[in-house]
């Protein structure tokens, strides 16, 4: 999972009432310049309980979410590839009429623009996309359902194995594959742009079969 070291600020106010068992927070979510990102989804996962619960913000950034009191959340924001972990947030249990009033949690962070993806799997020296790859698309296919606007350009590379020209049409053929497993799945196509760059741009030496595992990927780029 991708790491986020970031300030994740959340105010939590008490008052007396009946007691109730879980705290609405009110979460903003937005980059570093103050943008607020809408259809993002985060999650909360409670080390105690391993229940995970979510939200997906609104065009302004913001959504409710009612987290059971007495637990420890891991904050978890749904990325195209691996998920973002933030930060943490404490939701202290509750004595006999108190309540929790809403509290207020801001998450900022940079998405990213690029993501790699090292973990497709293709036929040996083919283009067919193998179904155990699917899983690892499906935070891809999830964010551009909720995301409309969003549009990208897959990227296929190879090794630098066996001859240039072939890499090349075999990393383009690839591209294509995905771009067909997302319109399988309702993406429209015109929505997506497929790519192959073969053996051009390599992120690791040629020389090792560790650099070479590394320079066969897939790329998604947003556009």
């Amino acid at each position: 999972m991708k790491l986020i070291y970031s300030l994740c600020f959340a105010f939590l106010s008490f008052g007396i009432h009946a007691q109730v068992a879980s705290a609405p927070v009110k979460v903003t979510v937005k980059g570093f310049n103050g943008k607020p990102y809408a259809n993002d989804k985060v999650l909360f996962v409670g080390q105690k309980s391993k229940q995970t619960l979510s939200g997906v913000s609104n065009q302004a950034g913001q959504f409710v979410i009612q987290l059971p009191s007495g637990d420890v959340y891991d904050i978890r924001i749904q990325s195209i590839a691996d998920e973002i972990e933030y930060n943490t947030l404490e939701i202290p249990a509750v004595k006999p009429g108190e309540f929790f009033q809403e509290a207020e949690l801001v998450i900022e962070y940079d998405p990213g623009s690029t993501f790699s993806f090292t973990n497709l799997q293709f036929e040996t020296a083919k283009a067919d996309l193998k179904a155990v790859s699917y899983k690892h698309l499906k935070n891809l296919v999830e964010i551009m359902k909720r995301k409309k606007e969003l549009k990208i350009r897959i990227e296929g590379h190879t090794d630098s194995d066996g001859e240039e020209s072939a890499n090349q049409l075999l990393s383009q053929k690839r591209a294509e594959s995905v771009k067909n497993y997302l319109i399988s799945q309702g993406i429209e196509a015109g929505r997506i742009l497929a790519k192959g760059f073969g053996e051009s741009n390599p992120i690791a030496d040629n020389a090792t079969a560790q650099g070479k595992a590394k320079n066969r990927r897939t790329e998604i780029s947003i556009l």
